[in-house]
């Protein structure tokens, strides 16, 4: 028997290994994700038995999910898909030009410097991140200060406690997770696509927006999906910084489980709200890829007539209109 047969039977081949080498990911994935999410489906079919209990399941049933889909709960759902859906966009808005200036302009010596200025924020403990903001917007803060001393709000306002500073928050507290995967992406671009594309005859706009921009598109759909998602289910955030006026779904969620101890209707809009989650992401990928299509087909015209013309040029041949 050759020596690739023994290596197949014996399965210490290369696959072997591999395989064997995502048994402790799996483990951890079974374990830490998909048997919580298990359990928490579990008690969502079951319900309250009594002033002090927290989940029955003798009896199984989808009354919660009914409960679940309430219109508080729709309320309060669609204030925060409207913070996620502003807050990515901010993030992206921002972690776009900071991650193309930190790829291209800073020189190699300083910038993984700055990278780790902004991701050493992000390692500090998430809620003591988010009481800073709360130090910073109080009603004697600083913020607060320096805008009644320019003159741009009057002695009443605080801007604690309030929507806007929950939007504030999420952008903070979730900025990094968008700038590190667009940033890898521009890094790996060869400075030589955009030589070639000035070569061509575009200019600084045109590069990034045609060579750029589209080639950073995974790294800019991952940061979507890294923001996105853990934004939906934040509640710190909201507690800390939005209280009546900013409430999220996730606070609403921890308050069943911690307040109410009504575990049942508490899994009930978590799973709710995973499902709504994942379907908004779905959508959002099947737009995302009917517009990529398109903008595929409308920009291979003129390559395909750049390629043609240059073809002209070498053989002396006219171009077919």
């Amino acid at each position: 028997m050759s020596r690739m047969a023994r290596t197949r039977t014996s399965g210490r081949g290369p696959r072997g290994s591999s395989t064997l080498l995502a048994v402790p990911g799996g483990i951890w994935m079974l374990v830490f994700f998909i048997v919580p999410i298990l359990v928490v489906v579990w008690y969502s079919f079951g319900q309250k038995p009594g002033l002090y209990g927290t989940h029955d399941n003798s009896v199984l049933s989808l009354d919660r999910y009914g409960e679940a889909l309430s219109g508080a709960f729709l309320l309060t759902f669609a204030n925060t898909l409207q913070i996620a859906v502003i807050g990515t966009l901010i993030c992206v808005l921002i972690a776009v030009p900071f991650s193309y200036w930190l790829a291209v302009k800073v020189t190699p010596k300083w910038r993984y410097v700055v990278l780790a200025l902004v991701l050493v924020p992000y390692w500090t403990n998430f809620l003591i991140r988010t009481l800073g903001w709360q130090i910073l917007l109080a009603p004697e803060g600083p913020v607060t200060v320096l805008l009644r001393q320019l003159g741009l709000v009057d002695a009443a306002f605080s801007m604690l406690y309030t929507k806007g500073a929950v939007q504030l928050g999420v952008v903070y507290n979730y900025l990094p997770l968008m700038i590190l995967p667009i940033f890898v992406a521009m890094e790996r671009l060869t400075p030589a696509l955009r030589e070639a594309s000035k070569d061509l005859g575009a200019g600084r706009w045109g590069t990034f927006r045609q060579v750029t921009l589209p080639l950073a598109a995974p790294g800019i759909v991952g940061g979507v999906v890294l923001v996105f998602i853990p934004l939906m289910g934040d509640y710190i955030t909201a507690q800390v910084l939005g209280g009546a006026k900013g409430n999220m779904v996730g606070q609403m969620i921890a308050g069943q489980f911690q307040q109410g101890q009504n575990w049942a209707l508490g899994s009930a809009m978590s799973v709710t709200l995973i499902l709504i989650t994942l379907l908004s992401v779905v959508l959002v990928g099947a737009v995302g890829i009917v517009c990529g299509a398109i903008l595929r087909a409308r920009r291979r015209l003129p390559i395909e007539r750049t390629a043609a013309a240059a073809t002209a040029a070498r053989t002396g041949t006219e171009v077919p209109a």
